[in-house]
């Protein structure tokens, strides 16, 4: 049986830590939470050679074991305590080779901990071509730890590391800068409470034990009481610290780094930097490479969500030329498959916009549209670093929340929670694509500008629009005494890493495929329950009222006796009740009793609208079952006017509905748990149901 060891991946932000994560365990890994903390962890397995098996762990990005975030303040609560289920046996510490002397830091830190590491010098083929030559030997002898120069991007060098980690000790690791001389009364007193002989740890645990679960009342009393003894001051002592750790590194370096590249090295990122990050040029190049994405996502996959269309339409039909007729037939072809075909559909939509937020990422592209927008931000109640929560809701709102624990103003962190929902994501992709190509025509302006697409991203343009309104009200209401500020690194220009395009297109399609498909089949399967049966009686009466026709032999009342019958048992059933039920609320707004069962039924994951209506559409056709979603939908009148259901106007007032509206379990929920409380989510889909509400009924009675 193969033996287990634990590695923790440590590392600056945009060291290349996570695409080493991604190559030492390619597809085998998992997110969870860190015990007690609501904070992403990602964990993977890899074959080290012979029987070692490496469980690895992915700590979050951080400059420091000082937390600015609590993202940062989960790495030294995992390295602190030995009992914890994350504690790593040794540590891989990534540090880019560009970049040596500031990510050294953070070595020479978690080095001072005791526990066995290897350095992965990252980016040296990248450190090669801006001139700087590193003597990896030379380091590793001064260090005293094994050093691997490694490109993660080019996937060079990690057999080399799988090697390094089989043979890693703790035995010829150098002491870095003397710590015991910050503060040796108060540091021999803190390891005489802990019973360790390790000079940083004691150290650390006087600046972060407040943090720490870790102790009794009565130790953190202790030790705050050591602290106000001997006049314990963190600020300073963290600031001396950083200082002397520099000039060890110094040391260190001199000799071992050999830099001809100094003027050139950041040169081509500084010239792109100039226009790409200009306050005109560099607003208009984000909008364009805005309108690329979204015209992209229609043009693009109009081509495979057409076979994936006709595919289903294809398994409906030769389910019911060959499965028998019954009530399981019509519930697994009417509600699982219709169901489940109105969301695999989308599957080309959701990999190309993720491929394009991945692209944008992996360049480094993301980081300047961050910092171009933090003045904006500001003047709206919100910082910089709120940007990427906003940018990360394209994809989803739920971890786009969770990383706002990275904003230090609880103030900022609030409102960027609060807004982030408002952005479009990828779940409402399936809703706005569904409803456009019902009422805005395929056509190109201009002979290359697709008028869905321009559509499609007028919607995610609303969507934004709308958050930064929120904020600055929101700025206007939340008052708090405290500052914020932003402080990024600007990564260099970089050629994306396909396979990692590629990788991030299959994961996140999967994983909307098998988190919405689960939903979406539940979800399917109860509806066609409550769409095929209803009150004894009233069905009784239906039955009675078409045998009556039938008896007549009325060729003309014949030819549409199922069609008519279906739809009058589909209006009469348990979900025709509870649509009729909320109709007299949502017709001022364009909507039917069809629609208001997609808006309850879509509370639980908003892509659910067109599970939801596919399987109402194949339950009201009666024995025309056969057909695709949209030209269901589109042939769908109104029995009142005679015109059809989806209109421009009420297209329009129900995916700017979706657009405001929270319709999400998941978010409702991970907010309570980021805030700790029922307030906010409250007023979340309070103000959030009450802006939907009122832009579609605006957009409606404007329109009809």
């Amino acid at each position: 049986m193969a033996s287990t060891i634990k590695i923790a991946l440590v590392g600056n932000p945009n060291t290349g830590k996570s695409t080493l994560f991604n190559l030492l365990t390619g597809l085998n890994q998992k997110i969870g939470n860190f015990p007690g903390i609501t904070v992403d962890k990602k964990i993977g397995y890899s074959k080290l050679g012979g029987d070692k098996l490496a469980e690895i762990i992915d700590l979050p990005g951080t400059y420091s074991l000082y937390p600015k975030s609590r993202d940062e303040r989960v790495v030294f609560q995992v390295l602190a305590d030995k009992t914890n289920a994350s504690y790593p046996d040794l540590m891989v510490v990534v540090v880019d080779a560009t970049n040596m002397r500031r990510n050294l830091l953070l070595y020479t830190q978690v080095a001072d901990l005791g526990i066995p590491i290897v350095l992965a010098l990252n980016m040296t083929d990248m450190a090669m071509k801006e001139g700087i030559n590193v003597n990896v030997d030379k380091l590793a002898e001064r260090l005293g730890v094994q050093v691997v120069a490694i490109s993660a991007r080019s996937n060079k060098g990690i057999d080399a590391l799988k090697r390094a980690l089989l043979n890693t000790s703790i035995a010829t690791q150098v002491p870095g800068a003397d710590m015991l001389a910050l503060a040796p009364e108060a540091i021999a007193k803190s390891k005489a409470l802990l019973g360790t002989d390790e000079d940083y740890y004691a150290l650390q645990i006087l600046h972060q034990h407040a943090h720490l679960d870790l102790y009794s009342t009565e130790q953190h009393q202790a030790f705050a009481d050591i602290k106000a003894e001997h006049g314990f001051e963190s600020s300073k002592l963290q600031a001396a610290e950083t200082i002397s750790r520099y000039r060890y590194l110094g040391s260190i370096l001199s000799g071992v780094i050999v830099d001809t590249g100094a003027l050139r090295k950041f040169a081509f990122s500084d010239k792109l930097d100039r226009i790409l990050t200009n306050k005109f040029s560099g607003f208009l190049i984000f909008f364009l490479i805005l309108f690329f994405v979204f015209n992209s996502i229609f043009s693009w996959s109009a081509y495979p969500m057409e076979l994936i269309e006709n595919g289903f339409v294809w398994l409906t039909e030769q389910g019911h030329a060959h499965l028998p007729d019954g009530v399981l037939t019509n519930l697994f072809l009417d509600g699982v498959v219709a169901g489940l075909g109105g969301i695999v559909i989308f599957i080309p939509q959701i990999a190309i916009l993720f491929a394009f937020i991945s692209i944008l990422e992996d360049t480094g592209y993301m980081a300047r549209v961050t910092f171009m927008m933090d003045k904006i931000m500001r003047k709206f109640g919100l910082s910089g670093k709120s940007v990427v929560p906003m940018i990360g809701s394209l994809a989803c709102a739920v971890p786009s929340i969770m990383s706002a624990r990275n904003i230090e103003s609880w103030k900022d962190r609030i409102i960027t929670i609060m807004v982030v929902p408002l952005v479009s994501c990828s779940a409402r992709l399936p809703v706005y694509t569904l409803l456009i190509s019902l009422i805005i025509p395929e056509k190109m302006i201009f002979g290359f500008i697709n008028l869905q697409g321009l559509t499609l991203m007028g919607m995610y343009v609303i969507s934004i629009l709308a958050a930064i309104i929120v904020a600055f009200v929101m700025k206007l209401i939340i008052k708090a005494k405290e500052k914020s500020y932003f402080i990024m690194e600007l990564p260099v220009y970089r050629m994306p890493r396909w396979s990692n395009v590629l990788f991030t297109m299959y994961e996140k399609s999967k994983t909307f495929v098998l988190e919405a498909g689960k939903v979406i089949i539940a979800i399917s399967i109860i509806l066609w329950v409550l769409a095929s049966y209803g009150p004894p009686k009233r069905f009784n009466e239906i039955d009675k009222k078409y045998a009556l026709i039938e008896a007549k032999k009325d060729s003309t009342a014949i030819s549409t006796l199922e069609r008519d019958k279906a739809a009058e048992r589909l209006e009469n059933s348990y979900a025709g009740v509870i649509g009729h039920a909320i109709e007299p609320v949502i017709r001022p707004l364009g909507f039917d009793w069809k629609i208001g069962i997609a808006l309850v039924t879509s509370f639980a994951a908003r892509e659910a609208f067109v599970g939801t209506m596919a399987t109402i559409y194949s339950v009201d056709n009666g024995d025309e079952q056969v057909g695709t979603i949209r030209n269901k939908m589109a042939a769908a009148k109104n029995a009142d006017t005679g015109l059809p259901v989806f209109t421009f106007a009420t297209g329009l007032s129900l995916m700017l509905f979706y657009a405001f509206a929270m319709q999400c379990m998941s978010t409702v929920a991970v907010v309570f748990r980021e805030t700790k409380s029922w307030k906010w989510p409250v007023i979340q889909l309070l103000y959030m149901t009450g802006m939907a509400y009122v832009a579609s009924l605006i957009a409606f009675q404007l329109l009809k």
